[in-house]
């Protein structure tokens, strides 16, 4: 829990603030953008909650952190009502999970919900109320791990599931030699009718993406928005394998059509399939500059 007496001085007075755990991973400041932002390397309270709607944001944000870095002085009356609220809709049937794990540096996790079975799109924490509120949901069929970053608690979500884990065989280490379902091509893996599995080296050799009806792309760390540069771009300080074979999937990426862009790290973007083809155009750009 959030440390009082570690309360980062850059934090305005009220309620809610942000100690010196603050591992600076973003989940508050795009979770809560009117109350939380980037202050000397880490995140603070600019603004305190203006009204109610601001701060339930804000404690989705406090519940999401995975270092629990952020507190409130006085004691929540509504934690369990907040806690109720996880999964989080983004659209349709595509569900936030919050409760990032700090073993993923804070990687946004999503749930798909579907008749055929639940897809769990890399692991959050292992948090009670949020494995009660999947339940309720309908469990877990598989769990699509996009890269070797952003396992979690992989192994606690598939115990108590008993969904099929899903991973390249290039991302496979000693903690996920276990997954059921392990890819081994370099070709696109169909794994329903409407969910397609498309390899994209780069950040790391066995990333892979997963694009739901042709609409949403979980793109785990390998294509965001950037909120400083107000385009899609991919991560050069954080490429781990080529940047060159990051720039070739972010090619045949390229020709696919989707609207939605939900990534473990970095910001959502949401856009007719138009402007998305054109994004994808400046982030192609991008990527060629820091070649």
């Amino acid at each position: 829990m959030a440390n009082l007496k570690h309360r980062r001085s850059q934090n305005i007075a009220g309620d809610f603030y942000v100690d010196s755990s603050c591992i600076d991973c973003d989940t508050c400041r795009w979770m809560a953008p009117e109350v939380f932002n980037w202050q000397d390397d880490q995140s603070a309270v600019y603004q305190q909650p203006q009204d109610e709607l601001q701060r339930i944001k804000a404690m989705q944000a406090l519940l999401a952190c995975p270092t629990a870095s952020i507190g409130t002085v006085e004691k929540p009356t509504d934690i369990k009502a907040i806690q109720e609220q996880f999964p989080l809709l983004v659209a349709e049937n595509v569900y936030h999970c919050g409760y990032h794990s700090e073993s993923s540096y804070g990687a946004a996790s999503y749930l798909i919900q579907r008749p055929e079975g639940n897809i769990l799109v890399d692991s959050p924490r292992f948090a009670p109320p949020l494995v009660k509120q999947i339940e309720n949901m309908g469990g877990i069929r598989y769990m699509y791990l996009t890269h070797r970053d952003d396992i979690a608690d992989h192994e606690k979500y598939h115990q108590h599931f008993q969904c099929d884990r899903i991973l390249h065989i290039d991302d496979i280490s000693s903690g996920t030699k276990s997954v059921e379902i392990q890819l081994q091509s370099v070709e696109n893996y169909q794994l329903d009718t409407d969910l397609l599995i498309i390899p994209v080296a780069g950040h790391t050799k066995g990333h892979t993406v997963l694009l739901y009806q042709e609409k949403f792309l979980f793109s785990g760390d390998h294509l965001a928005w950037s909120d400083r540069l107000q385009q899609l771009h991919a991560f050069r300080n954080a490429c781990w394998y080529s940047w060159t074979e990051l720039g070739k999937s972010m090619a045949r990426l390229a020709t696919y059509n989707f609207e939605w862009v939900l990534p473990g790290h970095g910001r959502r973007f949401h856009s007719d399939r138009a402007t998305m083809q054109q994004q994808m155009r400046k982030c192609l750009e991008y990527i060629d500059n820091l070649a």
